[in-house]
């Protein structure tokens, strides 16, 4: 009986304690409430939020010292941090309403800088308080201004796009007219384009002139319905948008700097402060491709399929009827399966919509903005072109708004900023007329040609030797689908004719001719200019032949001779290649003519012209007569004289040839090698001539060797036929 008080008085001990440690963890639990409710109450911002959104109409605003206090509070937090979508909710309702008056409304919409992103429930209540009415117009402008400032950052648009209509009906104010016009092009589909819509359009250009925003959004009506929008349309409408988000800039870019890589954001929300415009440099912040992110709410009723849902083609193929273009179009350069659904379906919105969000940004930030130096900035433009490039590579052409860019671009680059990216950029340059391409292309790359390294003249010839090399393959692709008129772009109206065409690639030859013969004048023959000389000239010369292209252009003089007279002999081998290839584009092209099977003729002046520099050529390399009268390079005897130099015609020969001289050597030294002195006269006697040529076109010569067989009836063939055999040793 003792033993059970005991355990009942024990059990009576510990319930004590447990009450004890329940009542204390929760004195503990209400401890931290309490202080969490303190803090709370603590936090200016807090309590400037909490007293902003009991704001209620009739408040008095003059002389309302806690109003403008708690503004402060607000404002300060929103231009360093930014703000939460729910307090970007709050505050918008609370300006639009008027509330707290005209002046707080301008004010808020200036400071309302998100920190992640925007509800689009905010913009459709701004929306509804737009439809009201009470708004001043300059109000007005700028609600429709920050919402086109946030647009990439509204979390979901389907809602938006569901009151198109309401949005819509504010075209005909003209003061609002640009700023509708612009958000209208960023919203539209194809169900949105109505017959009265494009009536209501075409009645406002009537009344307000042909402006450029409202030609951008009809031609985008266009191309959704182009049976109801019959009027003539510039087949390239210049951007019709201007820049409207100069208030929030600065602002948006410290938020952004501050918040780097908690949220993806559009580029052209990314901008430093714009210089003035005599500037060179531009500053590079954040270019990051934004992620595929679906443009319509996960719960809503349509049945759609997001890009960003596509993992295999597999899945691609089974749903390109149904897939949805993103929130963000630029979301499409990072995605392979975008790309290819872009492609396939060859959606001209699509391509309107990309090219417009491309040009924006590429405009804003490397043409308005000042650069810093920063490696980090660099390296991000760096990625930004390189997807560009990867992106053209995969579609295999240029987008219109990149063509755009850089035709304004290369009147303020410095040669030296991102020059790899925009080098590859302007070889994917398409083909335009040649009086285009003379003002746009042609005068800026000259400055910048004559005013740099000959490392930049080197990739300069590159690039534009892969720019001649896509419009031929262009050409000859056309020619094989017999087709005569060149389309400049799959996504263009505009055509070219073939005589068109060849005016183009003539103009081009005959520019980069002249930049490399004055290069190479002020260069004094730097080898690796001429080498990316000649691998341009190795494109000229077949294009005939290899691009079926009836224009033959030889290389001017200050190209020939320089690569004649070379000291090294990959130039000289280059050059007797290219020798090669022009006689056979030329006879074949004479063949044709015999035949009367092309319309197209060659000149007689491109067959004297070769006949002169091949009558050079092998006079010097195989008649050892280099100079002789009345050729191009005749020079005084007496001059010659001067120079004290023996036997001076036959410098230039197989043996003698600088580029050619080393190799003589070595077969002098095999052929005697107990001889202490040279005497390379001794290669011309008898068979020592034949194994010279085979020793000499066994080292990899293969364009010397060409060149020599097809014009003089001797090469490596030739002499290999014969009985005698290279030497190793004395014969």
């Amino acid at each position: 009986m003792a033993g059970l008080c005991n355990l009942t008085g024990l059990g009576s001990d510990s319930s004590e304690e447990i009450d004890s440690s329940v009542s204390s963890a929760n004195n503990k639990s209400l401890r931290l409430a309490e202080k969490e409710k303190r803090k709370g109450e603590a936090d200016p911002f807090r309590l400037a939020v909490k007293y902003l959104s009991q704001v209620e109409a009739g408040t008095v605003v003059r002389g309302n010292d806690e109003l403008e206090r708690n503004m402060v509070v607000v404002e300060t937090v929103a231009l360093s941090h930014g703000l939460h979508p729910e307090v970007i909710t709050m505050l918008l309702d609370m300006a639009l309403s008027l509330n707290a008056g005209t002046a707080n409304c301008t004010r808020v919409l200036k400071f309302l800088i998100p920190a992640t992103s925007v509800p689009q429930e905010a913009i459709v209540r701004g929306v509804s308080w737009l439809c009201v009415g009470k708004m001043p117009m300059n109000a007005q402008v700028l609600f429709v201004r920050w919402v086109l400032t946030v647009f990439d950052l509204i979390d979901c648009k389907d809602n938006l796009r569901s009151i198109y209509g309401f949005i819509f009906s504010f075209v005909t104010e003209e003061n609002l007219c640009p700023f509708i016009c612009h958000l209208l092009y960023l919203l539209t589909m194809r169900e949105h384009v109505h017959p009265y819509r494009v009536r209501k359009l075409l009645d406002m250009q009537a009344k307000m002139g042909r402006q450029p925003f409202l030609t951008q959004l009809l031609a985008l009506y266009k191309v959704f319905h182009p049976d109801l929008v019959t009027l003539s349309l510039p087949s390239r409408v210049r951007t019709g948008f201007k820049n409207h988000n100069s208030t929030w800039k600065v602002a948006l870019s410290a938020v952004q700097r501050r918040n780097k890589g908690a949220v993806m954001v559009d580029q052209s929300l990314s901008l430093g402060v714009k210089e003035k415009a005599s500037s060179r440099k531009r500053k590079l912040h954040h270019l990051e491709i934004p992620p595929l992110s679906s443009a319509f709410d996960n719960n809503s009723n349509r049945k759609v399929f997001g890009l960003q849902e596509l993992h295999s083609v597999k899945q691609l193929l089974e749903n390109i009827h149904n897939i949805e273009l993103p929130a963000q179009m630029g979301s499409l350069l990072g995605s392979a399966l975008a790309l290819q659904y872009l492609d396939c379906v060859q959606d001209e919105s699509a391509f309107l919509r990309l090219n417009f969000w491309l040009g924006h940004s590429l405009q804003e930030e490397f043409l308005l903005c000042p650069v810093d130096g920063s490696s980090d900035n660099t390296s991000e433009a760096c990625r930004f072109l390189s997807t560009i490039l990867s992106s053209q590579k995969f579609l295999q052409e240029g987008f219109s708004s990149t063509e755009s860019f850089l035709y304004k671009f290369l009147s303020v680059w410095d040669g030296c900023l991102l020059r790899p990216q925009i080098l590859d950029l302007l070889s994917d340059i398409p083909l335009m007329p040649s009086f285009y391409m003379k003002k746009l292309l042609f005068e800026p790359l000259k400055q910048l040609y004559f005013t740099s390294t000959v490392f930049f003249k080197c990739s300069a010839i590159e690039c534009l030797n892969s720019m001649l090399v896509k419009w031929l393959t262009w050409h000859s692709v056309s020619t094989v689908e017999g087709g005569l008129d060149i389309s400049l772009n799959s996504n263009s109206t505009m055509t070219m004719t073939l005589s068109g065409f060849m005016d183009s690639v003539m103009e081009l030859v005959r520019f980069v001719g002249m930049l490399a013969s004055e290069g190479l004048r002020l260069e004094n023959c730097h080898v690796l200019l001429l080498n990316q000389t000649l691998a341009f000239y190795e494109t000229v010369c077949d294009m005939f032949v290899k691009y079926s292209l009836p224009l033959i252009i030889m290389p001017p003089a200050g190209v020939f001779y320089p690569a004649l007279f070379a000291t090294d002999s990959i130039s000289l081998d280059r050059l007797g290649y290219i020798m090669y290839r022009y006689r056979k584009n030329l006879t074949l092209a004479k063949k044709q003519e015999q035949q009367r099977e092309q319309t197209f003729h060659i000149s007689r002046n491109t067959y004297k012209e070769f006949n002169r520099n091949l009558q050079a050529m092998v006079n010097s390399l195989w008649n050892s007569l280099w100079c002789i009268p009345g050729s191009d390079i005749e020079i005084d005897k007496d001059l010659i004289a001067l120079s004290k130099v023996s036997e001076p015609l036959c410098r230039f020969d197989l043996i003698h040839h600088p580029a050619l001289f080393s190799y003589a050597i070595e077969f002098n030294q095999k052929c005697w090698p107990e001889r202490k002195d040279v005497d390379l006269g001794s290669i011309k006697a008898g068979k020592y001539w034949n194994w010279y040529m085979e020793f000499l076109f066994n080292q990899g010569f293969d364009g010397l060797n060409n060149f020599i067989r097809t014009n003089t009836g001797h090469g490596s063939s030739s002499f290999s036929s014969q009985d005698d055999r290279q030497p190793t040793s004395q014969p």
